[in-house]
């Protein structure tokens, strides 16, 4: 009689045929978590794929991204989300190194609710002393001066900011920091800041949080994605740029801002934190997808390879546009296809 194989070599055979096996003849689960700010993409990206995909589901949580860097970290997840990409601090804590790529961009707006007014431009010596809890009144000489035909109450102003670590929170007060020496001085840059700790700051989590907030609350101004304000119809300033123009958010001025950026660095953590073009939105930015560079399941990295290719391709980055985001330079999807292979 043939010898009885080991438990241990009949367990690996399986894997080995597992893996051999093509993606829509597999049943893998991958799980992700991070960013809110890409979640109405990510989310219709995932359906689109699971749909196409037989014997492949990825699921994702929008649990912010200090949280889905965490998450990666202790290696909880499969693949994860930020806004704020990584730091190198954060990239060293990575058992099995991190490969980190753009997926897409977006446009952080500052929405509002004051009834009756339809067009409000901020000039961009304003509106971070909003956010610094310098100016508090809608009625403050500032705004009006940016705004001369619009009746602007005497009410005061309430600030909604995030509350969870947000790498809409970094890019945001990024963004601040370069434009206004006090906001840099006083509040600075991180995913959690020390915000004025004033009355009229309130704050929620996640953007759809932010967005639920400032439209249920008269008088109030929040920062969030712009896909957030626009499904919920809530107005959004018009933003000075570094050129001096007030521009609102679409595609147009954030390919624009995408413009300005340098795509020659190292690696693809690009920033683009005042751009110069006259018809940049002030406030673009990538968002980014963190992938172990060493897995540990060759199924689940091919799978992962697969859908980024998919993602960054036309038909994606179309989709991003539907959903008012802002598609990936050809440049920039050339690089992020460079280093798909080295998700392993």
């Amino acid at each position: 009689m043939r010898p009885l194989l080991s438990s241990a070599v009949v367990c690996a055979l399986a894997l080995a045929l597992a893996q051999s096996m093509p993606l829509h003849a597999r049943d893998l689960r991958i799980t992700g978590a991070g960013a809110s700010f890409p979640f109405p993409v990510y989310s219709a990206w995932f359906r689109h794929y699971n749909r196409e995909t037989p014997g492949v589901r990825i699921d994702y949580q929008s649990v912010g991204s200090g949280a889905g860097v965490r998450n990666l970290i202790n290696r909880t997840v499969d693949f994860a989300a930020s806004d704020a990409a990584m730091t190198d601090e954060e990239i060293d804590q990575v058992d099995g190194g991190v490969v980190i790529l753009p997926m897409t961009a977006g446009e952080i707006v500052l929405a509002y609710n004051l009834r009756g007014v339809d067009e409000l431009r901020l000039p961009r010596a304003v509106y971070p002393l909003i956010f610094a809890g310098e100016i508090t009144r809608w009625n403050d000489p500032k705004i009006l001066e940016a705004n001369p035909d619009i009746d602007l109450p005497n009410r005061q102003i309430t600030v909604v900011r995030r509350s969870d670590s947000s790498g809409t929170t970094f890019v945001f007060t990024q963004h601040l920091s370069a434009i206004n020496e006090r906001f840099r001085e006083e509040i600075g840059t991180g995913t959690s800041v020390a915000w004025p700790g004033k009355s009229n700051f309130v704050g929620a989590p996640r953007n759809d949080g932010v967005a639920a907030l400032v439209s249920n609350t008269p008088g109030a101004i929040g920062y969030m994605e712009y896909f957030f304000a626009s499904r919920s119809n809530t107005p959004v300033a018009m933003l000075e740029n570094a050129a001096g123009n007030f521009v609102v958010p679409d595609e147009e001025s954030g390919q624009a801002a995408l413009a300005s950026a340098d795509f020659s660095t190292d690696d693809l953590r690009i920033w683009v934190t005042d751009p110069s073009d006259p018809g940049a939105y002030p406030i673009t930015t990538l968002t980014w997808m963190l992938f172990y560079r060493e897995h540990g399941n060759d199924a689940i990295a091919e799978a992962l390879r697969d859908f980024v290719t998919w993602a960054v391709g036309e038909e994606g980055q179309a989709m991003a546009a539907d959903l008012s985001f802002v598609p990936l330079p050809e440049v920039l999807v050339e690089r992020v296809l460079a280093q798909v292979p080295d998700i392993q």
